[in-house]
């Protein structure tokens, strides 16, 4: 059964999974590190994406939906591959590179979902105002990766 919110929740799930790939990138990130500003940091990110994803999922259910609660099969793989390569690099700057690699793909998708013009108004202002979070956290990591290189 078809109802008028379909394509809203479905843009919205997609959003969903990646923020919350984006979470628990940000905790293996956190764990993989041994920078405890790195660490405090991508906690704080992880958190917030967690709320982010959460306040997505109350748009879903608002529209009638049932919301994505988990992130996808792709995005563990990829992490389970980044935590082989930091094992055998303990490379802070290969943290830091696959997390703002990870930040280039959220800000891409939100910045689709925006353009997307079959979407109401309402969920685009919805996912306007979580993209205000995605992209100052990608602005940042891409501030710190830039430092890093600078220094190297």
């Amino acid at each position: 059964m078809s109802t008028p919110n379909d394509h809203d929740i479905k843009v919205l799930n997609g959003l969903i999974e990646t923020t919350l790939d984006s979470a628990d990138g940000y905790r293996e990130a956190a764990k993989e590190t041994e920078n405890a500003g790195f660490r405090a940091l991508f906690e704080q990110r992880s958190f917030e994406r967690q709320k982010v994803a959460a306040d997505l999922q109350g748009t879903v259910r608002q529209l009638g939906g049932e919301p994505e609660d988990d992130g996808t099969i792709l995005a563990k793989a990829h992490r389970a591959f980044l935590d082989v390569k930091h094992a055998i690099l303990k490379d802070e700057q290969a943290v830091v590179n696959s997390v703002e690699n990870g930040e280039d793909h959220i800000k891409a998708r939100y910045e689709k979902a925006i353009e997307d013009t079959d979407l109401s108004a309402t969920t685009r202002d919805t996912i306007n105002r979580a993209y205000g979070s995605v992209r100052e956290g990608h602005d940042q990591m891409r501030d710190i990766k830039h430092a890093m290189q600078a220094r190297n």
